[in-house]
């Protein structure tokens, strides 16, 4: 099945439903239908190998994604916040490429004759001159969309998922036409990230109306979800924290039809959840953990879980806030150590990953290893419950005199001191140990939190092995535009 099917479905079942809404301009089910159908068309004339999108989000990032999927072409977002000559290798490797979006910057960056380069709004042109609303969706036998990693230590490696993963995840996980007419999702992430990807394929196959936001920013964010009357939003966690200082400091803004928030592609700290359960009582909340190799989510902890979990006076059960949930019931979940072995509940290790949605390949080579298992560099932990804890990356483990720790349980326990508000571990070269603990923390307020403090309090709740060598303080930590913590930025502050 193709993923261009997802839209088919919803212009079939209502053309003339509203789908999406960007700059004040409304579009169709039908008109994305058949605005796509005519890119298919210029796409499969230009004779290229790909489709590149260097744009915020707007319409064009889904009719260029459901166009290049008609046409049998991969879908290739890029990161339109990096340097030119990053940004320049990256094309270099799509040539002969269809790029939509900065056309003056790809001009200077793009070599290949062959390439066809267009803004946003000769892209549209082009495509609603060429439309044909009677085509067929494609048969999705090829690749659907490449994602390029973030390449922190190497050169970015090109993640492929084929319409067969997609699609897999999106029937999984999502209940064809079941959003009332009304209903609308608020999509702020960038449309480079699987994230974006998958709130575009969710909303149009649930047939909810997609509200873009090219440009997170809390004020009009919040601006926009009274506006539109928003059921539903995806945000990260960065993204949740700024909306709730924004309503902090905002009287009479009414969320009041704000239903669903699910967040996920970094971590949530157990003090920010908490607040926001608070101050959105009338909202379900779901934390989605998944990566851009799996095709988007693959745990989830759900609105009841959440709710449970902080009315909670049981300890393990007030633990599952800090958990992403369990496994969708399409995917399967292993703990393994070092040598591959499946470890218990309770141990910590990699987390491993297998199921349809799971892609685990790239253009370089696959990553899947023995009966499709993909080992994901992700480090946690499943408990008795089989809820999923993590640990951060497999790679981020600190190594104390031979002994592994987890940089996550060292921030667990600083947040958790009234004087910090944000907090970071890393491991730092040390002559004694090979590696010791440095920790780099933002404070909070007028609150002190001198360095004895936090290493009595580090001490008190795990162990001496687990008190920081080095504390610095910033005023800010480093986090990428999807929330993750960039550790490699915070280990040069130690160097």
């Amino acid at each position: 099945m193709d993923i261009s099917l997802l839209l088919k479905m919803a212009a079939d079942a209502e053309p003339d439903r509203v789908g999406l809404t960007c700059d004040g301009r409304d579009w169709t089910y039908g008109e994305l239908w058949g605005a796509a159908t005519g890119a298919a068309a210029q796409i499969a004339a230009s004779g290229v190998e790909h489709v590149a999108l260097l744009d915020t989000g707007s319409e064009a990032a889904a009719i260029a994604l459901f166009g290049a999927a008609l046409a049998g072409v991969p879908y290739c977002p890029l990161n339109y916040r990096l340097a030119d000559v990053d940004l320049g290798a990256l094309i270099v490797r799509l040539e002969p490429a269809y790029v939509v979006g900065d056309a003056a910057r790809v001009g200077t960056l793009a070599t290949d004759p062959r390439n066809v380069i267009l803004d946003r709004a000769d892209f549209l042109t082009a495509a609603l001159a060429t439309q044909d609303p009677d085509r067929d969706a494609g048969e999705g036998a090829g690749i659907a969309v490449q994602l390029f990693t973030s390449g922190t230590t190497a050169a970015p490696k090109a993640a492929i998922l084929r319409h067969f993963n997609l699609v897999s995840y999106i029937i999984g996980s999502v209940e064809f036409g079941a959003a009332e007419e009304q209903d609308s999702a608020l999509v702020s992430v960038p449309p480079y990230h699987i994230a974006g990807i998958s709130a575009l394929m969710s909303s149009i196959y649930a047939m909810r109306r997609i509200l873009l936001l090219p440009a997170f920013d809390p004020a009009e964010w919040i601006g926009l979800a009274q506006a539109h009357r928003v059921s539903n939003a995806f945000l990260v966690p960065t993204m949740l924290s700024r909306i709730v200082e924004e309503l902090d400091k905002t009287d009479g803004a009414d969320l009041s039809s704000l239903r669903a928030i699910a967040y996920g592609g970094g971590k949530m700290p157990i003090e920010l959840i908490g607040k926001a359960l608070d101050l959105f009582p009338q909202t379900a909340f779901t934390n989605a953990y998944g990566l851009t190799e799996t095709s988007s989510t693959v745990a989830l902890l759900g609105p009841d879980e959440h709710r449970a979990a902080q009315g909670s006076a049981d300890p393990a059960i007030r633990a599952r806030l800090g958990s992403v949930g369990k496994p969708l019931p399409s995917v399967e979940i292993e703990i393994r150590d070092e040598a591959g072995h499946a470890l218990p509940a309770g141990e910590a290790g990699e987390i491993y990953v297998r199921g349809d949605q799971v892609s685990g390949e790239y253009k370089e080579r696959s990553a899947l290893i023995a009966d499709g298992w993909f080992p994901t560099r992700d480090a946690g932990y499943l408990d008795a419950d089989g809820y999923l804890f993590l640990s951060g990356r497999a790679d981020d483990v600190i190594v104390r005199g031979g002994e592994n720790m987890s940089p996550g349980e060292i921030e667990d326990v600083l947040l958790s001191h009234p004087g910090v508000a944000d907090a970071a571990a890393v491991g730092i070269a040390s002559a004694e140990w090979g590696e010791a603990v440095g920790v780099a923390i933002v404070p909070k307020g007028d609150i002190a939190a001198s360095d004895d403090d936090l290493k009595k309090l580090i001490r008190d709740r795990l162990r001496s092995s687990r008190v920081p060598e080095r504390i610095e303080r910033v005023e800010a930590l480093p986090y990428n535009e999807m929330g993750k913590l960039l550790r490699r930025e915070v280990k040069k502050l130690f160097s």
